[in-house]
Parts: C-alpha cells; structure tokens; sequence
C-alpha cells in the first residue's frame, strides 16, 4: 500500500493506493493555521488513522509547498510560512518512526501524470502547474528530478523568452526579480496585464469566457497569452526536449491552448519539426496527493 500526504496552506488530503494505483481511501483535514507542531500532529494522525481502517501500513510520502533546502535540510520557499525553516522530514520520520519521501507539490503532480495520467510510458516529462502561481516538475524514466540545489523545474522565476518591447522590463515578481514567467502566465498575470491594457479589471476565468462569447479585448489578451505560453514552451523543449508536456492548474483548464500552443511553439523550437505532446492533466486537483503517494 501507498500512502500519500498533500500538505496544503488550507488543507491536508491523504490517500491509499494499491500496487495497481487503484484508490483504496481519500480523507482531509483543515491546515492547522500557522502551526507547525500541530500541523505534524494532524499528518501523524491521518496516516495512523488511514493504516487503522485499511488493517495494513504503507510506504509514505508527501507533497509540500517549497522544497527541502540541500544545504540544512530544512524546509524553503514554501507559501505556508510556518514551515520554512523547519525539519520536517526528520521530524516526521521521528514521528512516524519509518523513513518518508517529500517532494515539492509540482513534482508530484508530474510524477502522478507521468506514472498513470496524461502522460503515463513517457521518457521524460515536463508536468507544469499554471495557477496562482507557476512551477513545474520534471520526471525522467520514472523518477521525479530535482539536481543538486533542489529547484529542477522553476520555470517560473526565469525571464520570459523572446521578449517583445512592450513587454520589457516586466512587471515586478515577489522573488525580487522583474519579467519572471509567472508574473505573465500565472492566472493573476493574465487578470494584471488584461486591466493594464483595457483598464477593465476582471480574473482569469471571466476573460476566457468573454473572449468566447466574441469579446474582442478579451480575445486579444487571450491570445497574448497563448503567444507567451508558447515562448515559455519553447524553450523548455530545446533544453529538456521533453515527450511530453502536461498541464496542471486552473489556467490548464483552458481547452484551446492545446490546439493553439503546440501550432505556435515551433516559430522558437530549434528543430524542423516538434514531436512533443501538450497534454491535458488526467488527474486534475488529484494529482499532487497520487504523486505524493507514487514517491
């Protein structure tokens, strides 16, 4: 048996699967807010609880916000504030008395599409998370990637390729930094960049559906951001030159990028021809705790 964590800023999710990944039990909790002790307590008890109603113990892993830091083995990066700096794996495995996997959230969620989702018996995957945030996860042959500093996959927090004038120097980034990826193709860049250009303020979503509905700013913005989606792309496949792309997050339920990015992307790939996929998540929301569990 299986056992998966997916630590949230909101909640914790756990879930059981078999050796066939078929799900065996799915229970959440609330995050107790801002604590990090109780926050090992209420992990601790999901697993006991979990090993109590199936009558068998499992191999655990977990996936968090942030990642483990190479240099003091504490948590880094995380949105959830009050565990970076800790020592979760070690304190954890204390607790639990039995050895536990952790990985960033996003290299969950490719392990999970790489494993049994969109882009399961792929070599080498790029499983990208477009939400509030932006991150990816790389898995190659079946084992998530994360090199010597921990940050495989932090797409995210580099310069957005090809720029155009317009869209020098960027807006400001909360890493420091200005013109990050995600502060374009986050769902929150689309909303910030659509009311800079239309000074109309609407989210995400409400630009898509109007932009459906005939909407010709909105279109416009639309496609601006597939243009952007598709540079970003781009370059990732002539470094990574992964099978496989999988999207993740809510901008990923966007179904005309799959059809329109992969038409665009070739004006930047340094090839004569791209052969790699950009797959729909199978998985959706699930896919951070099935990948916790697949570690």
């Amino acid at each position: 048996m299986r056992l998966g964590i997916d630590l949230g800023g909101t909640k914790i999710e756990i879930i059981a699967l078999d050796d066939a990944g078929r799900e065996l039990l799915r229970r959440r909790v609330p995050t107790p807010k801002g604590d990090y002790y109780e926050t090992l307590q209420a992990i601790a008890q999901l697993v006991r609880d979990t090993e109590a109603e199936l009558g068998q113990q499992g191999s655990l892993g977990i996936g968090t916000p942030g990642a483990l830091s190479r240099a003091t083995g504490r948590l880094k990066n995380s949105n959830s504030v009050a565990l970076n700096g800790q020592p979760i794996l070690q304190d954890l495995e204390a607790l639990l008395q039995r050895k536990v996997q952790i990985s960033n959230d996003a290299n969950c969620f490719a392990l999970s599409e790489a494993t049994d989702g969109a882009a399961a018996g792929a070599e080498v995957v790029f499983g990208v998370i477009l939400g509030t945030g932006v991150g990816a996860g790389i898995v190659v042959n079946g084992q998530v990637l994360t090199g010597p500093n921990g940050i495989a996959g932090e797409w995210g927090h580099n310069p957005l390729p090809w720029p155009q004038p317009n869209e020098l120097p960027g807006p400001p980034c909360y890493c420091g930094k200005q013109g990050c990826i995600e502060t374009f193709l986050s769902g929150t860049g689309m909303a910030k960049l659509h009311h800079h250009e239309t000074g109309v303020a609407l989210c995400a979503e409400e630009i898509v559906t109007r932009a459906e509905q005939g909407d010709a700013a909105c279109e416009h913005s639309l496609q601006t951001y597939e243009n952007r989606l598709a540079r970003s792309l781009a370059h990732i496949i002539n470094i990574l030159d992964p099978d496989v792309i999988v999207l993740g997050g809510g901008m990923s339920n966007i179904e005309r990028l799959y059809a329109n990015v992969p038409r665009m992307w070739g004006n930047w790939v340094f090839s004569d021809r791209v052969d790699t996929r950009l797959a729909q998540h199978r998985f959706g929301d699930s896919s951070g705790v099935r990948g916790a569990a697949w570690l």
